[in-house]
């Protein structure tokens, strides 16, 4: 009996450490491709996420497995976010001026339209492409933003760890997600390549 067991712990060990690194692979193409089966590989990254994760900080940068597979779930869930009809998007307060006068709520940061950073035209462009701006200062907002509205896709410009992070959140919450990596991140005077934000706008237009 413990024979039996034995062998097949040893079998599912094997099967997993191959469907990882298939998984790996598909991801790391993803960066400069289209793959196949986007969304099973996404599936088994995040059944072994946090195994990989410590491997990753063992031996590599765990900034590189979420950039991976923040690119593999986008490849996985564009066709779906196409389709969603209530979008919000998600942007960190750390975009913001240093000197910002808007105030916080329990849905995020209040953007005055001040005219001090991106926020102001950003805000502009997501009302245009018919999203509704939330400035958030951590994942930790998007439930309660999401008890508030009653959205079908979230949009998030974030660094790849956080938009891999709510992507699993997410997971199975009626919600599809997509998102545009920062060009540089940390806790301020973060920046996002504001031409990849309009490209992502207009290929997701009504």
């Amino acid at each position: 009996m413990y024979n039996i067991i034995g062998k097949a712990l040893f079998l599912f060990v094997i099967i997993s450490l191959i469907l990882s690194g298939i998984a790996l692979m598909a991801s790391r193409r993803s960066l400069t491709g289209n793959v196949y089966l986007a969304g099973f590989f996404a599936n088994v990254l995040d059944s072994f996420y946090l195994p990989l994760r410590h491997l990753f900080l063992k031996f590599s940068d765990t900034r590189i497995l979420d950039k991976w597979m923040a690119s593999l779930k986008n490849k996985a869930y564009k066709s779906a976010f196409a389709k969603t009809k209530k979008r919000i998007i998600l942007a960190p307060h750390c975009m913001r001026s240093i000197d910002c006068p808007a105030y916080s709520t329990q849905t995020g940061i209040q953007c005055k339209s001040c005219g001090k950073c991106v926020f102001t035209q950003l805000k502009k462009d997501a009302e245009k492409y018919g999203y509704r701006l939330f400035i958030v200062t951590g994942s930790s907002f998007v439930k309660n933003i999401l008890k508030m509205e009653a959205a079908d896709g979230v949009l998030m410009i974030a660094c790849d760890y956080e938009i891999n992070k709510v992507m699993r959140a997410l997971k199975g919450k009626n919600v599809v997600s997509y998102g545009i990596p920062m060009e540089r991140d940390g806790c301020f005077g973060t920046e996002v390549n504001y031409e990849k934000v309009l490209s992502v706008f207009e290929a997701f237009k009504s």
